[in-house]
């Protein structure tokens, strides 16, 4: 269990690198990796600091996706507890950012890319002091 966990990439996934092309693309400077808040051991996929603005990009299998999660068939307790824990974990990490003043953007690894990029480049040549908010995935 544990090499399957330590094979599936952390960052640089596939849809994380689209994504950052197209934003580059459009002119977008950001940073990659990146904890949004020091004080949060959170990472972002995509930050852009200047306008407050967290981008995540989730897996439609770690995160739970409503659409496409299928549950494990081996050891399916360990599993769907897991996902749980990330869809708590994802839920919290929103919640301390929209409170710290940023906007948080989750993009499901399923979504049109070019469709999210537009919808973050909005956001981030948009955004200001009153603005910051939570954008739930699926409404890009």
């Amino acid at each position: 269990m544990r090499a399957v966990m330590r094979a599936n990439k952390a960052r640089d996934t596939g849809p994380e690198r689209r994504l950052r092309s197209l934003l580059h693309q459009a002119g977008l400077r950001y940073r990659v990796n990146a904890r949004p808040l020091r004080s949060l051991r959170r990472t972002a996929d995509v930050v852009f600091p200047g306008a407050h603005v967290a981008v995540f990009v989730d897996g439609c299998y770690w995160h739970g996706c409503p659409e496409h999660y299928r549950p494990a068939r081996a050891n399916d307790q360990f599993w769907r507890e897991k996902i749980d824990r990330n869809r708590v974990r994802d839920r919290e990490t929103d919640q301390l950012l929209v409170d710290a003043g940023w906007t948080v953007i989750r993009i499901w690894e399923h979504e049109d890319f070019t469709t999210a990029a537009n919808r973050i480049q909005e956001v981030v040549r948009g955004q200001s002091a009153g603005d910051r908010k939570h954008i739930p995935e699926g409404q890009l």
